[in-house]
């Protein structure tokens, strides 16, 4: 009776497991994009994408850096394709006069149509937009300190249209939008001139 009760668990944990996976960009090739994202931008302007070394990197030794200027650079993994879980990423914002800004987008169709989470180390605060058809609206905010120059951590849990952001392991907002129902894709986002590290892009079903 016991081998059966090993073998049932055994033949059941594989349906029963959740999508999990995290891209550290270890095995990507430096100065290019990653392979198996897009890397490109809503609105106008030169976003560039690269993997480059950072000894400063959670997961050394490399780092996807976003340099260029436009009005939302965004890098989107080409799957999996998620309507319910997470989307978590660790990163630094190094500089931007207009701008230093790092996000986590989710339920993305294109670069144009998507959810977003970002936090902002020159305006201090941490924000969760809709973007449709490139115009982008806040739902939700709040104050908080996100300091420049230092690795923070950024997750947004969903499910059906809630949503729970976490901001270095704190939850900072609790929204609701019915914007975007159906399963999407996911990935990281900066905006105007921000030169912002990410690391360890975590992704997974709940």
């Amino acid at each position: 009776m016991k081998t059966l009760a090993i073998l049932v668990i055994g033949i059941n944990l594989p349906i029963n497991m959740a999508l999990a996976d995290t891209a550290n960009f270890d095995h990507a090739k430096v100065g290019e994009a990653p392979s198996g994202w897009t890397a490109t931008k809503t609105g106008t302007g030169e976003a560039k994408w690269t993997v480059e070394q950072n000894d400063t990197a959670p997961s050394p030794p490399h780092v996807l850096k976003q340099s260029g200027v436009a009005t939302y650079p965004v890098c989107i993994k080409h799957d999996p394709r998620l309507k319910d879980g997470f989307v978590a990423v660790k990163f630094k914002a190094v500089a931007g006069k207009e701008d230093q800004a790092g996000g986590v987008i989710w339920r993305c169709t294109d670069a144009d149509n998507y959810y977003i989470a970002r936090a902002n180390a020159l305006e201090d605060n941490v924000t969760i937009y809709h973007t449709i058809k490139g115009k982008r609206v806040a739902f939700q905010s709040v104050d908080i300190k996100v300091a420049s120059g230092v690795w923070h951590t950024l997750r947004v849990e969903f499910n059906g249209n809630k949503f729970v952001v976490l901001f270095d392991g704190n939850t900072v907002l609790k929204a609701s939008d019915d914007s975007f129902k159906a399963a999407g894709q996911v990935g990281v986002w900066t905006k105007a001139d921000s030169t912002t590290l990410f690391d360890d892009f975590s992704y997974g079903e709940q």
